[in-house]
């Protein structure tokens, strides 16, 4: 072996040429120890780098051409690397590093296509090697015929040798390795190969390769073996099995290569086979693991999923059933007990619920947390998922036992039901979520069938919700206002702002549609400090430019949620001072259900804001259950009369008892120093009798309805009704 005289190799920026030194490095190393040379080890692995690179350069070609491996086996063997183990650790070399250090020159190449062009080469070069070793047999045997008459010892000697090493390397592989002909004839194993099978060599000499069939071959496994055996390929490699004589299955790796003669023509089958049995079931095993809940043993979301795509993919004719189980007060359990004791809870509900769902086509699996689902499948799912259902509450029913003490565990359960290949699976399991949480809103302890008109409202609860933080920074909100009319003269007292959402989907949103959700979502308090920005602006504009008889008020709404924010007083004091607009022109409005039992931390901010001289309305007054004794507790300075007083009023003649409430509400108001408005009038008579009986101010659809700022003075006075 003399080591190479090529030139170096050209600039390497992505570094390359370093990798491939690398992996020379490593390939000497293997083999050194087993090369009969007088060669330093360096200079052994200057000897392998150039057929490193052209390994390299073969894995990334276009066209893929594996004969280079061939005649890079063909080359140790002319190294004289012919010692048993200088073929396996050759193949173990390049099967760890080849890829590893030069798999990443194509980032058109995938990781499986680099692979699976390794273990093509690696195929390539065992072939070379072992033709190597036959033509150098050969060429020996050629040699000992010219020169037998002077040295017909020594070349007795040599092929002994050759054939010595030949055999040492068969029978020495740490992989089996068997060759048979292309009848199917097995011909020769080596001992790794017996050991797999058991160790009984008549178990696998002199059988057929066409006897070791396995009923999970792979359909193609059998065509590429055809394919080999009348030389239309060189090699094949899959994953195959085997049946051991004691019933066993052995799952191997398996490398078959064509082995030609002299003129190329096909002459033996060399196969080569790694034992993976271990392997496989540990990839078994993981899988389990990845695929089951880890606490309950049922199976999780990444199983469910999996049988419930294939459920909905199902032939013509076939349906699916779906329960989406929550428990229903499982946080106070977790919280008071701990979740040791939840965890336990928890494993005996997926007890009973494993019960419940053992007829074919019946599944558990547990998403998470305290949600669980049940599938059912089959013709007759309409009536089976009902019935899952009831047997899941009934199973909750009984009392479960934790740490001593007894739980009745209670549920929710949404149910979808419906033919395959109409949704997806993350369709149905939204469905089903949106339906269990429309049961758990109705009290729980039972199960609710999907309604899509449901579904659809709640999904567009959802995008609106999920919209409401954008369309804020966007400017999709805007403010109309409703005039707030004096009874007395009939002139035009202040306005209230009312917020609407210009939806880019849904058009113009009212409040009732938008407002519980920005409470919901704790975006009320930006909102709402906003709309009074935009309020409490327009009205020092109507000052500036409307001093003869514009509104001398304007009314903005605080929800609750605002009531509890700590910024309420701060921030009402800094808009009021940018704009210059005096608090007396301003009136907070407050539900009369926001300050039911409300206690003095509640009340302080709207104390500080009367005191500044804010205005502070009892909005929807009558439709609570406050004491009406506590109105003198609380700093407000209108009541607002709810529309609900006021609608009896519209038809001829007026009930005398709706007159007497009025009027004693309008009585005890003035009492007390609070002026009144009425909301919702609607008819001139109604206006007429409001003015009779006292009260203060009046807005509704009689006046206006709300409209923008410059069509505030334009009142219309015309019955609403």
């Amino acid at each position: 072996m003399a080591p190479s005289q090529a030139a170096g190799p050209p600039a390497d920026p992505d570094g390359l040429e370093d990798r491939l030194r690398r992996f020379a490095t490593i390939w000497s190393r293997a083999v050194f120890p087993v090369t009969a040379t007088s060669l330093t080890r360096p200079e052994v692995e200057e000897h392998l780098l150039p057929l490193a690179r052209q390994l390299s350069q073969s894995l990334h070609a276009r066209p893929f051409d594996p004969q280079t491996a061939q005649r890079i086996g063909a080359a140790l063997v002319d190294a004289h690397c012919t010692h048993p183990e200088a073929l396996s650790r050759t193949l173990g070399v390049i099967d760890a590093y080849l890829v590893l250090y030069c798999g990443s020159g194509d980032p058109g190449q995938s990781a499986e296509e680099s692979r699976a062009r390794c273990a093509k080469l690696q195929h390539a070069l065992a072939a070379g090697f072992a033709q190597g070793l036959r033509e150098r047999t050969l060429a020996e045997q050629e040699a000992i015929a010219r020169s037998s008459l002077l040295a017909r010892s020594d070349a007795m000697q040599a092929l002994h040798a050759t054939e010595a090493r030949f055999r040492a390397v068969f029978e020495g592989a740490a992989i089996g390795i068997g060759i048979a002909d292309l009848d199917g004839n097995i011909l020769e194993v080596n001992d790794t190969l017996m050991q797999m099978f058991g160790g009984l060599e008549h178990h696998v000499r002199g059988r057929k390769v066409t006897e070791w069939s396995h009923p999970e071959d792979r359909p193609h496994v059998w065509q590429l073996y055809g394919e080999l055996v009348r030389g239309e390929r060189d090699h094949y490699r899959v994953e195959k099995p085997f049946f051991r004589n004691d019933g066993t299955v052995l799952w191997t790796n398996l490398t078959v290569s064509l082995l030609r003669d002299a003129e190329g023509k096909p002459q033996y089958q060399l196969a080569l086979m790694e034992d993976t049995t271990e392997r496989r079931l540990l990839n078994l095993r993981l899988r389990y693991e990845a695929t089951h809940d880890a606490l309950t043993g049922l199976p999780n979301r990444t199983l469910f999923f999996e049988r419930l795509e294939k459920a909905l993919t199902g032939g013509e004719g076939s349906r699916f059933g779906l329960c989406y189980l929550d428990l229903d007060g499982f946080k106070a359990i977790n919280d008071s007990l701990g979740h040791a004791a939840g965890d336990r809870l928890l494993v005996e509900v997926a007890d009973r619920l494993q019960s419940c769902a053992t007829a074919q086509g019946e599944m558990v699996a547990r998403l998470g947390g305290d949600e669980f689902v049940a599938l059912t499948t089959g013709a007759d799912t309409q009536l089976g998922v009902d019935e899952l259902a009831g047997r899941i509450l009934g199973a909750l029913a009984s009392p479960i036992r934790v740490d001593g003490r007894e739980f009745t565990v209670r549920g929710s359960i949404g149910i979808v039901e419906g033919p395959a290949g109409e949704r997806t699976p993350a369709e149905v399991l939204r469905s089903a979520d949106i339906t269990m949480y429309r049961a758990k809103s109705a009290g729980g302890n039972r199960f609710e069938l999907a309604d899509p008109e449901a579904d659809a409202r709640a999904i567009t609860r959802h995008g609106l919700t999920t919209a409401l933080p954008a369309a804020l920074e966007r400017g999709e909100f805007f403010i109309e206002y409703q005039p707030l009319v004096h009874l007395g003269d009939g002139s035009v007292h202040g306005a209230e702002a009312l917020v609407r959402w210009c939806h880019p989907q849904h058009g113009v949103l009212g409040p009732d549609q938008f407002i519980p959700l920005a409470e919901h979502t704790g975006l009320i308090v930006p909102l709402g400090r906003w709309v009074l920005q935009e309020a409490v602006r327009q009205a020092r504009y109507w000052q500036e430019r409307h001093s003869d008889g514009g509104p001398l008020r304007i009314n903005v709404n605080l929800s609750p949620a605002q009531l509890h924010h700590p910024g309420l007083v701060a921030d009402t004091v800094d808009v009021l001072e940018r704009s210059g607009l005096e608090p007396g022109a301003l009136c907070l409005e407050v539900t009369e259900s926001a300050l039911i039992g409300a206690d003095e931390d509640l009340l302080k901010p709207l104390r500080q804001l009367a005191e500044m001289g804010v205005d502070i309305a009892l909005d929807d007054f009558g439709t609570g259950y406050s004491n009406l004794a506590n109105l003198r507790r609380l700093p407000v300075s209108v009541l607002k009369l709810d529309r609900s007083f006021t609608q009896g009023m519209q038809r001829h003649p007026v009930d005398p008892v709706d007159l007497k409430i009025v009027e004693g509400i309008v009585s005890l108001a003035h009492s007390l120093e609070l002026a009144v408005t009425v909301e919702g009038v609607e008819t001139g008579a109604q206006a007429a009798q409001l003015r009779e009986l006292g009260c203060d101010t009046a807005q509704g659809w009689y006046y206006a309805r709300p409209g923008p700022p410059d069509k505030l003075h334009a009142l219309s006075l015309a019955d609403a009704v």
